[in-house]
């Protein structure tokens, strides 16, 4: 059996220069702009759809994770950030000590920064975001 020690290899700091160096709030600032803040037919945790959900437009994200995956044909960034809306209504952008989580955003990119997908996880509950529910027990 072959032993390969990869702890302190090259490809290690390869990686990490690449996440440490992409721009992470242009990549989600551009998304949430291309969707126009809003996110279309979503199901929460407890199988309530919902047609349409509006965010606030002065919401802040903290990038709180980002890695690289593979499969066997494939590599892909991904991208976890925290959102977070200001509790103060006179305050425009909402700092850590000043916001209230409305949710997660994970966004993923191949190796040429092609959007390729996103999962959301919001708090549907938030009074900072207007989640439209359709009724779906008349069907």
């Amino acid at each position: 059996m072959t032993k390969l020690e990869l702890k302190n290899h090259q490809i290690w700091r390869d990686l990490t220069e690449i996440l440490e160096n992409l721009d992470s709030d242009a990549l989600l600032k551009e998304h949430l702009e291309l969707c126009d803040y809003k996110v279309c037919g979503y199901w929460d945790e407890n199988d309530g759809y919902y047609q349409e959900i509006i965010l606030p437009r002065d919401l802040t994200a903290l990038l709180v994770s980002s890695s690289i995956g593979f499969t066997h044909t494939k590599r892909f960034f991904q991208l976890k950030f925290v959102l977070l809306a200001s509790t103060d209504a006179t305050y425009e952008q909402p700092n850590h000590n000043d916001a209230q989580k409305i949710g997660e955003l994970i966004l993923i990119y191949d190796e040429n920064l092609e959007f390729i997908d996103e999962n959301w996880v919001l708090d549907v509950h938030s009074p900072s975001v207007e989640a439209k529910c359709t009724n779906t027990n008349s069907l």
